[in-house]
């Protein structure tokens, strides 16, 4: 398989979809460094797998990546397979988003990936095959209503990966963002008190709102993102290239 022996980074690789996205690299062969904030955390999830390699790295600043970048290159080699998962989903009218709160989801989400990918992408240049994935969601490709920061940082990050794709076109690295509906991670769990409380309205109404959202009126396991990323970095993807994985349970 084509992951076998390659060296993959997953941001905020510790919890929900980048934990499960960095076990299922490191099931298929990769080595896989996990970065985040909580490095007691990577810690605990790094020694469950021999494969997988804890570094503190705070994606909203620019020197941490780098450095965490270069760390994990020093030790495992250059990055082959990058995933830009690092996020934060919070909801707020636009009437209420200050610029405080503004800079702060697209320092983390925008500009959290294109730092990541930045720092990766010459180490993986150097080689003969790349994989850069940034995991959006579905409000990368629509509209989310009382997101407007969320839904605009997540178009970010798919333009960012669309037009990383043409500057690479026809040669052996590929770009693709994955886009989620609800998926069942800590998040959602926030997301269930948040709603509740500006809606005034039962956690398990809140909970209802966003797994009706899902077409398929379920929450999405995070293991099937790790598979979609998976795929994505294996065999008879490799023209697979600019997209948008929707990953919602139906057409979004």
């Amino acid at each position: 398989m084509e992951i076998k022996g390659k060296h993959a980074l997953v941001t905020g690789g510790g919890t929900g979809i980048g934990l499960a996205i960095s076990q299922a690299l490191a099931e298929a062969g990769a080595q896989v460094t996990i970065t985040g904030r909580r490095v007691s955390l990577l810690e605990q999830i790094a020694a469950t797998h021999p494969a997988l390699h804890p570094i503190g790295m705070d994606v909203t600043d620019a020197d941490s990546v780098h450095n965490g970048v270069q760390e994990a290159i020093t030790a495992c080699g250059p990055v082959q397979i990058c995933v830009a998962n690092a996020g934060i989903a919070e909801g707020r009218s636009l009437a209420k988003t200050d610029l405080a709160f503004w800079q702060r989801i697209m320092r983390t989400n925008l500009d959290g990936a294109y730092l990541t990918i930045q720092a990766c992408l010459p180490g993986m240049l150097s080689t003969d095959w790349g994989r850069v994935i940034a995991v959006a969601s579905i409000a990368g490709v629509r509209g989310l209503k009382g997101g407007a920061a969320y839904t605009a940082s997540k178009h970010g990050m798919v333009g960012l990966i669309r037009a990383l794709s043409e500057d690479f076109m026809g040669k052996p690295y590929t770009f693709n963002a994955l886009c989620p509906g609800y998926v069942d991670t800590d998040i959602v769990s926030q997301n269930v008190d948040s709603i509740s409380a500006r809606a005034g309205i039962s956690e398990a109404e809140a909970m209802d709102i966003m797994i009706n959202a899902n077409r398929h009126q379920r929450l999405i396991a995070p293991e099937e993102i790790g598979a979609a990323a998976r795929w994505l970095c294996g065999p008879g993807s490799q023209s697979v290239n600019g997209q948008t994985i929707e990953i919602a349970g139906g057409q979004v």
